[in-house]
């Protein structure tokens, strides 16, 4: 089970493995989903550039475990930094703790020391830790350099970003998963017209099928210029 999550964070229901399009990044989902069910490394760090799908990994991790009946939490880091670092404790009481967008407290350190103290309570616990960070930990500019090596202890992996294709394919998934289709040409019609950050393509379906709903129109290319004013 997963406690309830500070500052009113929850864990999308979309946020599974079962929805992810991984493209090139099999092998790093792979270990991820085994150290999410405690077989694999207590310890894990993705890093890469916004709109990747870090958020969908950590939160896909709790997902995971809980549905082995392990206790996992997650937390932004970035919600979470205009608070105090007590807000981290008692988190190695967790199974499994996902913290997303380390990299905010670089250079804060209250912040880094009670994350480095958190390593060592989890790795104490035998707990389990995934972590992500916008670029690799000896680039975010950390200053405790034991935070450092903290962060490189187990498994790396730096994201790779989705092919064209696999974009494609990501966006008809999400349609699928709001009940709705997404041709190919009104996929790359769309990916030509906005910018291929999922996350901005996944805002963009939302609102289609929320007009489409409307209008009782489907995705058509005509109907998404219509819509978005393209």
């Amino acid at each position: 089970m997963s406690r309830q999550l500070p500052l009113g964070l929850k864990l999308r229901s979309s946020a599974r493995f079962e929805n992810l399009v991984a493209g090139d990044n099999q092998e790093l989902v792979e270990q991820l989903q085994r150290v999410a069910v405690g077989d694999g490394d207590h310890f894990f760090l993705c890093h890469g550039s916004r709109g990747l799908g870090k958020t969908h990994l950590l939160q896909a991790c709790c997902h995971l475990a809980a549905s082995r009946g392990r206790s996992a939490g997650y937390l932004s880091l970035n919600d979470a930094v205009a608070l105090t670092p007590h807000v981290l404790e008692g988190w190695e009481q967790f199974d499994l703790v996902s913290l997303d967008d380390v990299e905010v407290i670089a250079g804060r350190s209250n912040w880094e020391e009670t994350m480095f103290h958190l390593y060592n309570r989890i790795r104490d616990r035998q707990g389990s830790l995934v972590v992500s960070t916008g670029s690799a930990p000896a680039q975010c500019g950390f200053e405790l350099a034991d935070l450092v090596s903290r962060l490189g202890w187990g498994l790396t992996y730096q994201i790779a970003p989705l092919e064209d294709s696999q974009r494609l394919q990501a966006l008809q998934l999400r349609a699928r998963q709001r009940g709705c289709e997404i041709t190919d040409e009104t996929g790359r019609y769309l990916m030509r017209r906005v910018p291929r950050d999922m996350p901005v393509l996944f805002e963009m379906l939302d609102r289609l099928d929320e007009a489409s709903l409307v209008a009782q129109r489907r995705l058509t290319v005509p109907f998404v210029k219509s819509v978005l004013d393209l």
